[in-house]
């Protein structure tokens, strides 16, 4: 084929490319890249290392139990779930303590934090998929429109996977002044929606920006990367730490366990809340999602070893991406937390709250899932002071 042949079917198959799979870091952006300290030999490296997909015969084993038609029963809800439909008095007037939280479902937060707003991998879409006719549907609907949740400050995202960084919020978002926070690589995804490249802020872990009088900071986690067919690691994931003048948080993303959650605790922590990934996790690939004990131990030690702080499980309700049962991140979080002696948030999709009176975990996923075997265990436990709470 001649080299002007070749450049015609290069060409033709970029524009046969979905828009969905955004667009490879090039240019001034693969240079960066490349002079990270977390890339090596072509692609970036998680800390620990990870076993990112099963293979050979747990790959096998893993698509059995997938098309199991009584496992696949228990990984929907039973009926419909309690959706709290935000409205514009829900967050008219700023947060009391100066934080408020509103978990839109799965890993989107809306995060009002000392007089500014941080929406955190905002997926508003039907499908985490580049198709609309296929992939993951959502399994409720969205709280409420994304044009009414009013201006944003800053839009954080983890990583570049379907269900955290979804095109049409992106490009809905294109159109406001919003900044973008996100790792390095991920920018190339948003120019290639529309989002003019003066309003993205691109990091590797450990480097912050200012967005108004919040400091907002990546930091590492343990996961990967890629929308297209090749995956070429070439963006990077992150966790996020954002800092106003009184309060801090922590997003996860999705990541694994790993040892460095103490160090990102003793830098920038105590948080007074922390946003923990703990669905879709699975034994056949436990180095890149936390089950909700490891979910635990990480708000543990980004505490500084101290069960101080909210914490709040994310990544879970919203779409069936492992083969657990649906309320079970719920459901094993709050037994974690309780004997830890851990405040858990676990409101309902679109409610807001804020930490300093975070009520008492009510498990409103038990009335839409199907019961386990022997029945749902007392909550709270007899004779705990938490009935004293709920009672009162």
């Amino acid at each position: 084929m001649s080299g002007s042949g070749s450049r015609s079917l290069s060409s033709g198959l970029r524009a046969a490319r979905p828009a969905a799979f955004g667009a490879d870091p090039s240019g001034a952006r693969m240079e960066r890249i490349r002079r990270s300290p977390h890339f090596a030999n072509g692609v970036f490296v998680n800390p620990e290392g990870a076993q990112v997909r099963p293979s050979g015969g747990a790959a096998v084993e893993m698509a059995k139990g997938w098309f199991r038609k009584d496992e696949r029963v228990r990984r929907a809800p039973a009926g419909l779930i309690p959706v709290h439909a935000t409205t514009l008095a829900d967050l008219a007037s700023p947060p009391a303590s100066g934080l408020r939280i509103t978990w839109m479902g799965h890993s989107s937060v809306l995060a009002e934090i000392d007089g500014h707003r941080v929406l955190f991998d905002p997926v508003w879409g039907e499908r985490c998929s580049p198709f609309a006719f296929a992939g993951p549907r959502r399994l409720h609907p969205v709280p409420l429109p994304l044009a009414a949740l009013g201006p944003v400050d800053v839009v954080v995202i983890s990583h570049d996977h379907y269900d955290h960084l979804d095109m049409p919020s992106i490009k809905e978002l294109a159109g406001t002044d919003t900044v973008f926070a996100v790792p390095l690589g991920v920018g190339a995804h948003l120019e290639h929606w529309g989002v003019s490249a003066d309003r993205i802020r691109e990091l590797d872990w450990q480097e912050a920006t200012k967005v108004g009088g919040l400091t907002l900071t990546a930091t590492p986690a343990r996961h990967f990367c890629g929308r297209g067919l090749r995956n070429t690691q070439h963006t990077l994931w992150a966790s996020w730490v954002v800092a106003g003048d009184e309060h801090r948080i922590y997003h996860s993303g999705d990541t694994g366990y790993f040892g460095g959650f103490a160090d990102i605790g003793a830098e920038h922590g105590p948080f007074d809340i922390t946003m923990i990934q703990v669905g879709a996790y699975s034994e056949f690939w436990p180095d890149i999602h936390m089950t909700p004990e490891e979910g635990l131990q990480t708000h543990l030690d980004l505490q500084g070893g101290e069960p101080g702080g909210v914490m709040m499980p994310i990544h879970w309700a919203t779409f069936n991406l492992a083969m657990h049962a649906w309320a079970e991140p719920g459901e094993r979080m709050m037994w974690a937390t309780h004997g830890a002696g851990v405040t858990m948030a676990a409101p309902h999709p679109g409610r807001p709250f804020e930490p300093r009176s975070t009520p008492p975990v009510d498990p409103w996923w038990r009335a839409v899932s199907q019961q386990p075997t022997g029945g749902w265990a007392a909550w709270p436990p007899v004779g705990d002071r938490l009935d004293l709470v709920a009672e009162s």
